[in-house]
């Protein structure tokens, strides 16, 4: 017999916190994500009423008796950055807040065991080798929760198939079947009580999109916007993103891109690349360092795709009044940011995008994240001749799309190519912005959320600052500090914050000599 020997029940409590959802809804969403990473192809879920039981079992790769020993540690994780989307199996241990007991069965080879674990107080949770009761076929792992609540939704059908639809929505639409065969060769299919849960397509008026990341010939992201006559419900309000398969975020406050009507358009977009940004519990994206600027270039990306299919929807939002922020700071800003992406590269996801393409950006080795995969760039104008070496080849995968599906991809089906030179060039703005609001609790000066600088007026130094006429030095110096953890490693701050206000002195010198020539 093995046990726990940690406060089990503070870690969990902190652990379900982490995420938005609730509990049952956290339990089965991180169990399925397991079930994914480990190859599987077909997953049964089986409820029972009465014994408040639900049954989740999978064929993927199963678990040596090693690795099921090691999964009742906590802090145990055989999970790589990149190349997953559950994390350590977390669904079952907060099972142990909802469960008497949690039964795991795993099969591998000639291997086949199982254990029962339970939480017996908030320092005890025990768990015992058991008879492997049968649930797994000839490879795989099966969990069984026996629920304290015997109305628990986890025994509801109709909650489990909501919750799978909602979370791995791309794996029920064809329409992203290629660009998941990589992650999924075999595709995956849903069983509840015994019947397969129905894939479909997108609708006939909906839009597609595809966006490609530099030279590639297959798309990085590929998704679809729809516009129905009718207003969507809440809960499809907004555009989706995922990751091989699982939703991590939805609505219009992640892109910062929105339509007139945001309750009138939808949409999913799937960026299978994104895996390596997600933060530790796999519910967000990480906005800083590296990895950080890997998620914002992608959705820079996204944000141009997306504007351009609103615009010619007659989507486009009315001009936002912005308080306080002048065009003029922002104008200023850019400049400065794009003399220092040069030195600091990962800024280049917080320039203005220009006609030629945008600055070329180290999303590979460089940037300290997955190998061999070179120089990535936004938007390149084909037959530019790149600054810096290409992006490496796709590994082999589904199908490469034709030259004439290439050729068309600008003006049919609503797809949007960023950068394209043969489509529509529209005005946007997807540079930093700058923002102002009062956030009397903080001892920040300001922060970055997204791509949007968010400088906070309830500090002393902006009362001081706007008294001394000084609010445009004061807006500099908050955005410098909050671009910090995005452009340099935190010894190199006093460096990096000195080498932007001086470019921001240099340019208010420029912009005052052009006012006095005019």
């Amino acid at each position: 017999m093995g046990e726990t020997r940690v406060d089990l029940l503070h870690l969990l409590e902190d652990l379900r916190d982490a995420y938005a959802g609730s509990l049952e809804e956290t339990i089965l969403t991180e169990i399925v994500a397991n079930s994914l990473d480990s190859g599987a192809a077909e997953i049964r879920l089986t409820t029972d009423a009465g014994a408040a039981t639900v049954d989740i079992v999978d064929d993927g790769r199963g678990m040596s008796r090693g690795e099921l020993r090691r999964y009742h540690d906590i802090g145990a994780s055989t999970k790589i950055r990149g190349r997953g989307i559950g994390f350590a199996g977390v669904g079952i241990k907060l099972g142990l807040l909802a469960c008497a007991d949690v039964v795991t069965e795993t099969r591998r080879g000639k291997t086949h065991v199982a254990t029962t674990w339970r939480l017996a107080s908030r320092h005890r949770a025990p768990w015992n080798w058991t008879a492997p009761p049968g649930l797994v076929g000839v490879c795989g792992t099966a969990v069984r929760l026996r629920l304290q609540n015997a109305l628990s939704p986890l025994v509801d059908a109709g909650f489990l198939e909501r919750t799978l639809r909602c979370h791995f929505q791309p794996l029920f639409e064809t329409a992203f079947d290629r660009i998941l065969a990589r992650a999924y060769p075999s595709s995956v299919t849903f069983v509840v009580n015994g019947r397969a849960l129905a894939r479909g397509d997108i609708g006939p008026d909906a839009a597609s999109l595809a966006v490609r990341v530099g030279r590639q010939r297959m798309p990085s992201a590929v998704g679809y916007l729809e516009h129905p006559a009718a207003p969507l419900p809440a809960d499809e309000q907004g555009v989706a993103v995922s990751t091989r398969g699982k939703v991590i975020k939805r609505g219009w406050d992640w892109l910062g891109v929105s339509p007139a009507e945001p309750g009138s358009v939808g949409g999913l977009i799937e960026v299978p690349a994104l895996t390596e940004c997600l933060t530790l519990n796999k519910a967000d994206f990480i906005k800083a360092g590296a990895r950080g600027a890997i998620y914002l270039a992608y959705r820079k990306a996204l944000q141009e795709a997306v504007a351009a299919q609103l615009a010619e929807w007659g989507e486009t939002p009315a001009p936002e009044v912005r308080r306080g922020a002048p065009r003029r700071f922002e104008r200023d800003l850019q400049s400065v940011l794009d003399e220092l992406a040069g030195d600091f590269p990962l800024l280049a996801t917080l320039v203005e995008r220009r006609v030629g393409g945008q600055r070329r950006l180290p999303l590979g080795a460089a940037a300290g994240t997955a190998p061999a995969a070179g120089v990535v760039a936004l938007g390149a104008t084909p037959g530019e001749e790149p600054a810096q070496p290409a992006a490496e080849p796709v590994p082999p995968g589904p199908a490469q799309p034709s030259s004439t599906e290439r050729e068309g991809d600008s003006h049919t089906s609503g797809t949007v190519v960023p950068g394209d030179p043969r489509g529509p060039k529209r005005p946007a703005h997807h540079g930093l912005r700058i923002q102002f609001e009062r956030r009397p609790a903080d001892e920040q000066l300001g922060r970055l959320l997204e791509s949007t600088g968010w400088v906070n007026t309830a500090h002393p130094a902006y009362t001081r600052a706007t008294a001394a006429r000084a609010d445009a030095y004061h807006v500099a110096l908050t955005v410098a500090m909050a671009l910090v953890p995005l452009a340099v490693e935190p010894a190199d701050a006093h460096a990096f914050v000195t080498a932007f206000l001086t470019r921001w002195g240099e340019t208010g010198a420029r912009d005052g000599r052009r006012e006095q020539r005019r």
